[in-house]
């Protein structure tokens, strides 16, 4: 694991087309802007992991993901990215 400081409106590049900025720092949180292309899926590790029980839990019981939710792990991405995305 790579473990960098940064302060409040600094960025780190991640290859050629994540951007990843500390927008704001405080003293039990960080406010983390991503910026990535529409194709990459950007999740909180416990929305990610919520997402992944509830594939396996559709495998198991032979039906799709969003046959089981209602909501597939795209649609939730995509939902996610434009319900947090700063103007």
């Amino acid at each position: 694991m790579l473990i960098l400081t940064r302060r409040a409106g600094e960025s780190i590049v991640i290859g050629d087309n994540i951007v990843v900025t500390i927008v704001e720092a405080g003293r039990d949180s960080v406010r983390v802007g991503i910026d990535a292309p529409r194709n990459i899926t950007v999740h909180r590790h416990e929305v990610y992991a919520e997402i992944a029980r509830e594939n396996e839990a559709a495998r198991a019981t032979g039906a799709s993901p969003a046959d089981r939710s209602g909501m597939s792990a795209v649609s939730l991405s995509a939902t996610t990215r434009r319900a947090h995305r700063q103007p």
